[in-house]
């Protein structure tokens, strides 16, 4: 008996790669005046971009990934769960309202920074202090990968402000924060239920 079922293995896998290789593609297909360094996802997910279908198919993905893998971690704490499932709800929400080719759009940023807090968040949330919880949901690394998260978004923020590598910052963060899950259901299936395991004896020898 484990502790998350495989199929979480699966969404929460297919979050970073989904995510990384859409915005690569539709980079790509933005050609040379799109510059990753300093422009943000954003962009490729706006109206009239080249690359928009692609951008806005792959954060729709992510969205419904981070769902499932937040389903599927039961061995997390509810309050961590429900965190991830919100930030799956706001990364659809930040595809159903691409930004316009030009200026900004509040609705788009407003999503998109609910989306950065809970992510950044659900690690310490979805912690077990119990003392036996695999290693993904202990609370120090739980609270080492929200102080990452958080450090990458204030980043962010500051790169956005001075007009910096803005692209880049975003990058980094987001990529951090659509592998934790990943890095959390690994950490669950690689320890069987414990409780399971205590129960089995007893039982077999209930029989005999």
């Amino acid at each position: 008996m484990r502790l998350v079922p495989r199929w979480a293995l699966l969404s929460s896998g297919c979050a970073p790669v989904l995510l990384i290789g859409g915005w690569t593609i539709a980079a790509h297909l933005e050609g040379p005046a799109y510059d990753p360094a300093t422009e943000t996802i954003s962009v490729l997910a706006a109206y009239e971009a080249a690359g928009f279908w692609v951008m806005t198919g792959a954060l729709l993905a992510l969205g419904v990934c981070h769902l499932l893998t937040a389903w599927g971690l039961r061995a997390a704490a509810l309050a961590g769960r429900v965190a991830l499932g919100g930030g799956g709800v706001s990364a659809l929400v930040v595809a159903l309202l691409p930004p316009p080719s030009s200026g900004g759009s509040l609705l788009h940023g407003s999503a998109a920074g609910v989306a950065f807090a809970l992510l950044a968040v659900w690690p310490v949330l979805a912690a077990d202090r119990s003392g036996a919880a695999p290693w993904g949901l202990r609370p120090v690394p739980s609270l080492a990968a929200t102080a990452v998260m958080g450090a990458g978004a204030a980043w962010f923020m500051i790169e956005m402000h001075r007009h910096g590598a803005a692209g880049v910052a975003e990058r980094l963060v987001t990529s951090l924060q659509s592998l934790w899950p990943f890095v959390v259901a690994a950490s669950c299936l690689r320890r069987p239920d414990s409780k399971q395991g205590e129960d089995a004896p007893e039982t077999t020898g209930s029989r005999r």
